[in-house]
């Protein structure tokens, strides 16, 4: 049931997919009015009354750091408007990766983010495979934290199982992709990578038997595409038959499109958690919505309904 105290806005990058969760839970986007100065300054501003109600502010914070600082003004906006309780829906959270000191003089980019969504009013963020799960607890507001499993997985499920196995494209993936793997009740394999620095793989080999085996590779994110087209590689020169893959966050940067059309992937599945760059060659990538998903969650939270169901499958 959809809930007149719920008024639901959009940042620039997301406005999209939040048209789309807007449909889905039975209202339309609030009037909001975001303009850049000359000099790339953002101004936001909320054209209608949010007195006394939930707010739900949908973006994704996709590089440039724009797309955050939206976010930021939105809720302080929003904030300043009284609304009730103001949500963060970020289906994509930036500055994941930058979750723990793994040198020294480093920041933590991901708990600073945490600190100024919580700063800037936020009550609530709803968000969808986190690189690391421990940045839920940088929060000192609840974290809805959903699973891409959710949309993926009645994909999957539609394949030929026979000989499907499913692989993790590095070590840091194996507890996910091992969740689908039990879903799914087939076998896992884990492709080991060394780097020396970031984006650049010095090695990797394959720990499982993918021979005669159709591959789905599952990750939470493919950036460049460098671990993701040569994890297909090294699986199809240890005998697998086919190989394709299953990421939530399509960030593509750099030569990412470049790579996945001249690789040896059958095609990569991802979501609509960020959006695609319509310049570049899309013809292996196939997009499944999350749309549904969201509105069902926010439904659930605005009417205060149990939303555990959706937290079986990691």
């Amino acid at each position: 049931m959809t809930n007149s105290n719920v008024k639901i806005f959009a940042g620039s990058v997301s406005a999209a997919l939040a048209t789309a969760i807007a449909e889905e839970y039975g209202t339309s986007l609030g009037d909001a009015n975001i303009q850049r100065f000359s000099d790339g300054e953002i101004q936001t501003s909320i054209e209608e009354t949010v007195r006394g109600k939930d707010v739900i502010i949908i973006q994704t914070t996709v590089p440039p750091a724009d797309n955050l600082m939206e976010l930021l003004l939105m809720v302080d906006a929003a904030k300043r408007a009284s609304a009730r309780r103001i949500v963060a829906v970020i289906p994509y959270f930036g500055y994941a990766r930058q979750d723990r000191k793994d040198k020294p003089r480093v920041a933590i980019g991901a708990k600073l983010v945490a600190n100024l969504l919580t700063a800037a009013g936020v009550d609530r963020v709803i968000t969808m495979d986190l690189h690391a799960d421990q940045i839920q607890g940088f929060f000192e507001v609840p974290v809805d934290h959903l699973f891409g499993s959710t949309v993926f997985l009645p994909y999957l499920e539609s394949l030929d199982r026979s000989n499907l196995i499913i692989a993790a494209p590095d070590t840091g993936g194996t507890k996910r992709a091992n969740a689908y793997a039990k879903f799914l009740s087939v076998d896992l394999a884990i492709c080991y990578k060394q780097r020396k620095v970031a984006n650049q793989i010095e090695s990797m080999t394959v720990i499982g038997d993918v021979a005669g085996k159709d591959v789905v590779l599952v990750d939470d994110m493919c950036d460049t595409a460098g671990t993701l087209t040569k994890a297909a590689d090294m699986m199809l020169e240890n005998g697998a038959r086919s190989v394709r893959a299953v990421c939530t966050h399509a960030v593509l940067s750099g030569p990412a499109y470049e790579r996945i059309a001249n690789s040896s992937l059958t095609e990569l599945i991802v979501t609509d958690s960020i959006p695609l760059n319509p310049d570049k060659p899309q013809d292996k990538i196939k997009v499944v919505t999350i749309a549904p998903l969201f509105a069902h969650i926010i439904r659930c939270l605005t009417n205060n309904e149990s939303i555990s169901s959706h937290f079986l499958i990691s």
